[in-house]
């Protein structure tokens, strides 16, 4: 899959990063994590983002995550496009990256640098710096620290032909618009807010029609049936996912910093498909706020 031919992959249907299994030591698990992408993968995701933000990419070592990718490549060949997640600093950057190529990644995804800030002449030099180090795609991540502007984009367009594309964590809609406007179709344009369903409408409104499910990976289902009522702009079938679902789970995720993942995790232990814990600094829920989980998902008929 040559960068182009990832970019039309990415520019339609739903994404999801699968979490990454761990023990109860905090030591990867190959075999069950092989056994959720085989579960999660015919439920219909475009494609797949291994050791990403859900799957802990921050707390893995370099020899875990090519353990990680390996697995996920070998396991959905033929099945379901895998990205990689590749982040940290740029040696560390393109280290990851070279990798992922290597073990036969259709794609990555440039998680931000994190921590340093760092000015947009900087940026753009990290960014180039990964996508040049490899010949498959690289779809990069605005978020955190890593705030591009659409100056900087337009100028990492012409230098960068396999960056292909833009995926958006901000949630500045003028930023995004602005973004959109200036870009138009150089990019595959992704919504990668936490917990995206509740943005996916004024997304879509945007031209962003595209966005990755932390959900799918315990609710699958219903993280394609919300999708599709985005696109077919079923307001009604929205709502009541929102109301039923969506909006309640927000008040338990919203608890604690890092909820983010931890909550997927907690979900997929819940329907029977156990990930193991989070890794320090992340922390599990507690056991109250898994009981509350727990009757959220069995009143969407999963157990």
């Amino acid at each position: 899959m040559n960068p182009q031919e990832l970019k039309q992959t990415l520019s339609h249907g739903l994404l999801s990063f699968p979490i990454t299994d761990f023990d109860a030591n905090g030591d990867f698990r190959p075999d069950t994590y092989a056994e959720r992408l085989e579960w999660l993968a015919p439920y219909g995701a475009t494609a797949l983002f291994a050791a990403g933000g859900t799957g802990e990419f921050f707390s893995l070592t370099h020899d875990e995550y090519s353990q990680v990718i390996k697995t996920a490549v070998d396991t959905c060949a033929g099945k379901v496009a895998i990205l990689a997640g590749a982040g940290g600093p740029t040696r560390s950057a393109i280290a990851f990256a070279r990798e992922a190529q290597r073990l036969g990644a259709k794609g990555i995804l440039l998680l931000p640098h994190y921590l340093t800030e760092a000015g947009q002449d900087g940026l753009i030099a990290h960014v180039e710096a990964v996508c040049k180090s490899v010949e498959i795609g690289v779809v990069v991540y605005n978020r955190a620290q890593c705030r591009l502007t659409p100056a900087s984009l337009a100028i990492l367009a012409d230098r960068c032909p396999n960056l292909i594309g833009f995926k958006d964590g901000l949630g500045d809609i003028e930023l995004m618009m602005q973004i959109w406007r200036r870009m138009g179709d150089r990019f595959s344009y992704l919504g990668g807010l936490p917990t995206a369903e509740v943005y996916a409408a004024a997304y879509k409104a945007l031209g962003v029609p595209v966005y990755s499910s932390a959900v799918f990976n315990f609710l699958p289902r219903l993280a394609m049936q919300f999708y599709q009522a985005i696109a077919a702009d079923d307001h009604a079938a929205q709502n009541r996912m929102l109301d039923e679902f969506f909006l309640p789970y927000l008040e338990i995720r919203n608890r604690k910093p890092g909820y983010a993942v931890s909550i997927v995790k907690a979900g997929a232990r819940l329907v029977g498909h156990d990930g193991g814990p989070v890794r320090a600094p992340l922390t599990d829920l507690t056991p109250e706020e898994c009981d509350m989980l727990h009757k959220l998902i069995v009143a969407q008929g999963a157990q």
